[in-house]
């Protein structure tokens, strides 16, 4: 059974740093990718970050230059390092893996139970 545990959420102010976590533990046969999705109060899930498996990324326009995501592949953990946050960067941030855990198996979104981050002063 797959579970997904975030961490590194927290408050923080306007210009500040946090690093999000999202370990996955279970047995993966394989990963397509690994996402940060973040959702404010009111408003809809939306994708932050994306690592494929080959490596590559993908960002929201709101957050590019400033939010890095990366992966420990022998740790099945995602981080997203989050620089100059500002107050709109304030939701919950929600991990996201895109795999199949069987080689025949069904290709599946596997959710984390989100972490909060807030940007205030």
């Amino acid at each position: 059974q797959v579970q997904l545990v975030e961490s590194g959420g927290g408050l923080v102010q306007p210009g500040g740093s946090l690093r999000l976590s999202c370990a996955a533990s279970g047995s993966f046969f394989s990963i397509y990718a690994m996402n940060w999705y973040r959702q404010a109060p009111g408003k809809q899930r939306d994708v932050v970050a994306q690592i494929i498996s080959g490596g590559g990324t993908n960002y929201a326009d709101a957050v590019k230059g400033r939010f890095t995501v990366s992966r420990d592949n022998a740790k099945n953990t995602v981080y997203l390092q989050m620089n100059s946050l500002k107050p709109e960067d304030t939701a919950v941030y929600y991990c996201n893996v895109v795999g199949r855990t069987e080689s025949r198996g069904p290709v599946q979104n596997y959710w984390g139970q989100g972490t909060q981050v807030v940007v205030s002063s």
